[in-house]
């Protein structure tokens, strides 16, 4: 891996129709041949004979395999922040439960394409500070949705609504990216329901310490009168 962040830039910006194509058609053989392959086997050699270029060519836009997995993950991300901005856009449903839901769903689906691939991004993308920013940039601005969401939503019950943001934030897009790129994926409707289920309970429980949490752990009289040996 090269030893500076400098080595993990693209070298040439397509300025033309026809190079842009070029750096497609790069990027998609690329995604195939690491999914095929491994990151380790998945040679700019076998890239560049996927995609149908010399292997000059492939390096006029790329200096190495390594920017080539990091734009992969950019454009990734890039992907994932489009769908949440346009989601926003359209407003969230009424329910608490359907917006924890949209957003499950939506994560399941920048995922489920190529979840090998996506692992390997994850796992073996050299991080740059470019692309560390991007992430932290990503995460910050889902976390800051969720919280305004969660303020203002009547069926939140959660008192520290940052951490709660936070929370729901990680715990979707860690949840969704390892389950979905196991050997053996859970069933993603299964997943998508249990994972729904949990943060609504997370979200709609009465904090701890109140009247309503008490009155929910406290057995019934008619309870009592069952257990006790009369």
């Amino acid at each position: 891996m090269p030893s500076g962040h400098r080595g993990l830039q693209p070298r040439k910006q397509p300025r033309q129709v026809r190079a842009e194509l070029t750096r497609q058609r790069i990027l998609t053989a690329a995604a195939h041949v690491f999914a095929e392959y491994g990151y380790a086997a998945g040679t700019t050699n076998r890239i560049a004979e996927r995609a149908r270029v010399s292997i000059g060519s492939l390096y006029q836009y790329y200096p190495n395999k390594d920017a080539i997995l990091v734009e992969l993950l950019v454009r990734h991300l890039d992907t994932g922040i489009t769908v949440a901005r346009r989601n926003r856009d359209a407003g969230p449903p009424e329910s608490l439960e359907d917006i924890i839901r949209a957003n499950v769903r939506a994560a399941i689906e920048n995922h489920q394409h190529d979840p090998h691939l996506l692992r390997i991004m994850f796992e073996q993308a050299p991080r740059s500070p470019e692309l560390l920013e991007k992430v932290a940039l990503h995460k910050a601005e889902h976390v800051a949705y969720a919280q305004e969401l969660f303020e203002d939503h009547p069926e939140v019950q959660v008192e520290d609504t940052y951490v709660a943001a936070s929370l729901a934030v990680s715990t979707v897009e860690l949840v969704v990216h390892q389950l979905i790129a196991e050997p053996d994926p859970i069933d993603v409707t299964r997943l998508e329901n249990e994972l729904v289920a949990m943060l609504t309970r997370y979200l709609t429980a009465a904090p701890t310490g109140t009247a309503e949490s008490a009155e929910r752990a406290e057995p019934t009289e008619s309870a009592e009168s069952a257990e006790s040996p009369g």
